[in-house]
């Protein structure tokens, strides 16, 4: 209406213009009219366009502040599957609480495979969202145990906080170190929840000082229980001053009523430790601090929020997930103090720009970056878990796997609770989805095409254990390897390979439970049973002098026989030469024809692949032919492959062979206290140390150790540390074994020689 007024006025202004200007200044005025309305709708247009994207740009941002990704970490047996149950029941996504070992048969909801239910323990960590206050709240159940470590750095490296689970009576537990070492790593801000508050024994004060001095948390409570173990009624929030009772069958009415006098001092006196700590990081509160202001509640919680965001503070919030108390307020923290994915800043590394680190902004405007940081193969194929960091996902996109070059579709887009999921048209930045039908590996990185950027890898540490795996039955052989390659595709700790020597397959992952778990999976799932054996460690053996041989080969047996005759020598290789065999022919004329030469390499390197000490490869060893003798009608190729392996046989006794193994660089990490124990168990299995370092509370230690004498040591070093240990073993050199194992480990040979 409007637009049509003003263009009426126009033509009127126009015509009145024409009438009464010369024809060239008609045409001048006529232009300048014409443009200044051009200007006048351009700016129009533009301004309705800004004023759009402006709200486009507002309602991402609002939504993405109302999202909150999290990870629930812990010691093993802290209550983190406990606490995630309650949190699914208060937000409305489960109706009914079960517990993880349940006696009712159900098992904890997000304990979804059944071996976990069985042993209680949390193996894979799913990804469940809920809502909570107008909140979206996506949580990553993380394994609690050593052997899963992966699973909870994949987990971390896509969250933007976490909850750090603590036990009341338990402390501060080795998992719980590594957990918070790796918080550390990917650097997410972090809130302590103190569990378990109604067991006989429980401390919160022990255990807070405990985070303070072990993990160097800079750290002070945000609550203070009212009453502890049986008595245990409810908590003060120190922010609000305001005490909290759980009332109902599950804990789910909240009543909020004025401190109990009894315990109005200490809450009191707690409240002004927290605004010391916090304003110890925050220069707004400790202004107020200091002028001795009465600090109000908005204020304080802004702080803490600040102060928690830069990593410099960790509240520390305390309940009782098993007696349903507590959780509500834990929730309400996470959404006060844990960021949202734009208060979080995320790097990708530019494939086009030499791996140059650009900043992610985080926003669905940009174009998309994704991270596929989990697979799972689920009954309709692969389940891949991405993480979005920028732009928007949309069912039925072609997106591009930076990592493989290969453009796929997404056919499908889920959104997990636990193991049962919800179809969604979209998902945009900050989200956690997963999608069916892409291919590809954990850590892979996927754009829209337009950037090619990739995500930091995840670092994956080696493998430290491996285990002879063989199916039971030959049946099976199919279902074996399809569970071996799905184990593989899942976890990037998991390796499988294959023995030349002995034909076995070698299983290695993190340690004895985990290698254990997928033997048990294999049953579970492929109906695979599978026997497991210590792998054959890889000797190897040599030969430590110059020795002769002649030999003649020759057999009539009627027709034409066999005859061949090898002259020459064998020694050992230089040290640090790029071959491990050598064979050279030194023939001088025709003693022997040139077409049995090869024949002749042939036997020599057979023979050279089973040592008589003790059955395995002989290595750094050069063949010397210089002479030798043929016949007319009964050389022949085999002649002389024979003559060959059995020379070989005859001389290798006066080469004074000797036996290698295999020695690994290892390195230990473990508190200072436990040093003196730790070296000493190295120097028993007969390693030597090769450097010693203080990093911290740690002493590391660098050693170098026989394989063979490193098998269970991750189970030994754990009971000797506490389960603070860690340790890193990766392949050195193959090196001469004493005088004594190599007696030990020819007459164990010869023993197995004779039983055959």
């Amino acid at each position: 209406m409007a637009r049509s007024a003003r263009s009426s006025t126009m033509r009127l202004l126009y015509t009145l213009c024409s009438s009464s200007l010369r024809p060239q200044a008609q045409s001048s005025t006529a232009g300048l009219l014409a443009g200044s309305f051009q200007l006048r709708h351009f700016s129009a247009g533009s301004a309705a366009a800004l004023r759009l994207k402006e709200e486009k740009e507002a309602w991402w941002k609002e939504s993405l502040q109302k999202l909150r990704n999290i990870g629930i970490s812990a010691h093993i047996d802290s209550g983190k599957t406990t606490l995630t149950e309650r949190v699914l029941y208060y937000t409305g996504r489960i109706h009914e609480i079960h517990e993880v070992r349940g006696r009712d048969g159900v098992g904890a909801k997000m304990d979804s495979m059944d071996l976990e239910r069985e042993k209680g323990i949390t193996i894979q960590s799913a990804a469940t969202y809920c809502s909570w206050k107008d909140y979206q709240v996506n949580i990553i159940d993380t394994p609690g145990h050593v052997d899963f470590t992966i699973e909870v750095e994949r987990a971390l490296r896509v969250l933007d906080g976490a909850v750090l689970v603590l036990c009341s009576v338990g402390g501060v537990q080795s998992q719980s170190i590594t957990v918070d070492r790796q918080m550390r790593r990917y650097e997410v801000p972090r809130l302590a929840f103190i569990n378990k508050l109604d067991r006989m024994g429980a401390d919160p004060w022990k255990v807070l000082n405990q985070a303070r001095s072990k993990l160097r948390h800079h750290s002070a409570a945000v609550q203070v229980p009212i009453g502890l173990e049986d008595d245990f009624k409810g908590l003060v929030d120190l922010v609000n001053m305001k005490a909290h009772y759980f009332h109902g069958s599950s804990g789910e009415k909240i009543v909020i009523e004025d401190i109990p006098a009894d315990i109005e001092t200490l809450a009191l006196e707690k409240r002004r430790e927290l605004i010391e700590a916090v304003s110890e990081v925050d220069d707004k509160l400790a202004e107020a601090f200091l002028s001795d202001e009465p600090i109000p509640p908005i204020e304080l919680e802004g702080a803490i929020r600040r102060a928690t965001i830069a990593r410099k503070f960790v509240p520390v919030f305390m309940g009782s997930a098993f007696k349903n108390k507590g959780v509500q307020p834990l929730l309400d923290g996470v959404l006060s103090y844990l960021p949202c994915p734009t208060e979080v800043s995320n790097y990708a590394l530019d494939q086009t720009k030499n791996e140059e680190k650009v900043m992610l902004s985080g926003s669905p405007a940009g174009p998309l970056v994704a991270l596929a940081f989990k697979l799972e193969e689920g009954r309709f194929g692969q389940l891949t878990y991405l993480r979005i960091y920028e732009g928007v996902v949309k069912k039925g996109d072609f997106i591009v796997n930076v990592n493989t070059g290969k453009k796929v579709k997404i056919p499908r887009l889920v959104r997990m609770h636990s193991n049962e999921m919800e179809d969604i048209q979209q998902a945009h930045a900050g989200q956690i989805v997963a999608v069916f039908g892409v291919d590809c590996a954990s850590g892979d990185t996927f754009t829209d095409g337009s950037v090619r950027y990739t995500m930091t890898s995840m670092s994956v540490p080696e493998p430290v254990m491996s285990l002879a795996v063989s199916a039971v039955s030959k049946d099976s052989g199919g279902n074996f390897s399809k569970a071996l390659n799905r184990f593989q595709k899942e976890d990037p700790t998991f390796r499988v390979g294959l023995d030349p020597e002995s034909g076995q397959t070698i299983i290695s992952g993190m340690g004895e439970l985990h290698l254990d778990i997928y033997v048990e999976r294999m049953r579970r799932e492929y109906k695979v049973d599978a026997t497991v054996g210590k792998p054959r460690v890889n000797f190897r053996e040599t030969i430590t002098q110059r020795a002769e041989f002649d030999y003649l080969h020759k057999k009539q047996s009627g027709g034409q026989g066999q005859y061949g005759r090898v002259i020459g020598y064998v020694e050992p290789l230089p040290p640090g030469s790029p071959t491990k065999f050598e064979f050279q022919n030194m023939l001088v004329g025709q003693a022997i024809p040139s077409n049995f030469v090869p024949a002749i390499e042939k036997g020599f390197k057979e023979a050279a692949n089973s040592g008589s000490l003790i059955g395995h490869p002989v290595e750094n060893i050069r063949i010397v032919l210089n002479d030798g003798a043929a016949h007319t009608v009964d050389s022949s190729e085999l002649a002389f492959k024979l003559a060959a392996i059995y020379a070989f046989r005859q001389c290798y006794a006066a080469a004074k062979p000797v036996i290698l193994e295999p020695v690994m660089l290892v390195e230990l990490k473990a508190p200072t206290e436990f040093q003196g124990t730790v070296t000493g168990d190295i120097n028993k299995r007969k390693g030597m140390i090769v450097g010693n370092d203080q990093e911290g509370d740690d002493c590391v230690i660098t050693a170098h150790v026989p394989l063979n004498n490193m098998f269970g040591y991750s189970t030994s070093l754990r009971s000797m540390t506490q389960g603070k240990g860690e340790f890193t073993m990766e392949y050195l050199q193959h090196a001469q074994v004493s005088q004594d194992v190599q007696m030990q480990l020819v007459n164990t040979y010869k023993a197995s020689k004779g039983v055959e």
